[in-house]
């Protein structure tokens, strides 16, 4: 059966996607041949941490025009195809881009003329004409911008958001052609409320990348300022929170103990292409590489003004999710912190509502059954990630000693970062 797209890689960009075309009603085929057996029956798979969506909700779009498949073959049937393959980090720590060339190579096979090929992953700016575009002309014997449209949109997924849906985030697109990025412009404007035309591939891809070093750069900020202002016996979440009345050149970021999450700062240092480094983004990488070190020589510290050292001690991990109300630990950086924390000879134990199971050091990682009744046997409580499920002044009343890394629990409650 026909479908007016085809979505490939069901990840954490391409569930959305698919999710977002079907309640708009567009026929959809998703094409992932890991993932495609478990949602085709209804179930989310074992590795789909990357996106908010459930079971139910799979439910839900199978019944209103989903389709997973593992046959490339259906992939000739469709309007519009979108790569939302992803680049986790390679062997050097830079995206791969492994994944998204698979994906195109196999859309290529069976791409047909006037069909409108539009790249979500995450690639380097040039990439999409560079890399992709010849990948595309060479497996299906048609031309870019001729035979076929070829427009860079990237993805823009904030997930478990309640403040940011699919439809209400504005799209950015940028065409081969001026004829290529209408073209990916009319089928988004069925999605979204607001469709941004860049000047071309180029330029979309680099939204990505100045979208992505924004938020770490700026956090990379913060962090040093949480490090400077523990130093200096300063309240930095009462700095921030009078720093952000300012109605101009100030948006407020708050430190953590670490960067999780799907979207890498980029360097533009890329094997494909010719690019370079970006000294701000690198010096922003180390700062917030460190932060989980910085975290485990807080807990040292307050165990130690307490009587108690970190080797023996029993510390209890709250939320080791890389984002507040999700199962996702892509990038964690709890696991670096549990990681670390044993490596002082602590005994190291753990709570989230989230993830049932945890391993660390090729080992399990206790979970702890009763919040309460842990935090209050740890020597040490430290909040990485403030689900919405707990109690915040019931866990400063029952934890011996409180690190709260997120500034979120009642002022003078626990020692924040």
């Amino acid at each position: 059966m026909p479908a007016d797209l085809a979505v490939i890689g069901l990840g954490h960009l391409g569930l959305p996607l698919a999710q977002a075309a079907v309640t708009a009603g567009i026929a959809t085929v998703g094409h992932d041949q890991v993932r495609a057996r478990d949602l085709a029956a209804g179930r989310l798979p074992c590795d789909s941490d990357g996106t908010a969506l459930t079971a139910a909700d799979i439910r839900r779009m199978l019944a209103t025009g989903f389709r997973p498949t593992a046959n490339p073959a259906e992939l000739a049937r469709v309007r519009t195809a979108v790569i939302c393959a992803p680049t986790p980090p390679g062997p050097d720590g830079t995206p791969s881009l492994t994944q998204v060339l698979d994906a195109t190579r196999t859309l290529a096979a069976h791409l047909r003329p006037h069909t409108t090929v539009v790249v979500e992953s995450p690639v380097p700016p040039g990439a999409t004409e560079t890399l992709l575009l010849p990948v595309l002309e060479e497996g299906s014997g048609l031309r870019a911008g001729r035979d076929f449209h070829l427009a860079h949109a990237p993805g823009r997924v904030d997930p478990g958001s309640r403040s940011h849906p699919y439809t209400a985030t504005p799209k950015v697109i940028g065409g081969l052609t001026p004829a290529c990025t209408e073209s990916a412009a009319a089928f988004y404007s069925r999605l979204t409320d607001k469709v941004v035309r860049a000047r071309g591939p180029r330029e979309a891809e680099t939204v990505h990348l100045l979208e992505t070093n924004y938020r770490h750069v700026n956090i990379a900020l913060v962090n040093e300022m949480a490090v400077l202002c523990h130093d200096l016996g300063v309240d930095l979440w009462d700095v921030i929170r009078c720093a952000e009345t300012k109605p101009f050149g100030f948006q407020a970021f708050r430190p953590g103990p670490g960067v999780g999450g799907h979207a890498l700062p980029q360097d533009l240092t890329s094997p494909h292409l010719p690019t370079r480094p970006l000294r701000m983004v690198e010096l922003a990488r180390q700062v917030n590489d460190h932060m989980p070190t910085y975290v485990v020589q807080r807990a040292a510290a307050l165990l130690n003004e307490h009587g108690k050292s970190a080797r023996g001690a029993r510390v209890l991990l709250l939320g080791v999710t890389y984002k507040p109300d999700l199962a996702d630990q892509q990038a964690t950086p709890a696991e670096e912190i549990a990681t670390r924390l044993m490596q002082f000879g602590a005994s190291v134990s753990y709570h989230d509502p989230y993830v049932p199971s945890w391993n660390v050091l090729a080992r399990p990682v206790p979970r702890a059954d009763s919040l309460y009744e842990a935090a209050a046997d740890a020597d040490l409580t430290i909040l990485l990630q403030p689900h919405r499920t707990y109690d915040l002044q019931g866990l400063a009343v029952k934890a011996q000693l409180l690190l709260d890394t997120r500034g979120v629990t009642p002022a003078g409650a626990a020692h924040r970062l």
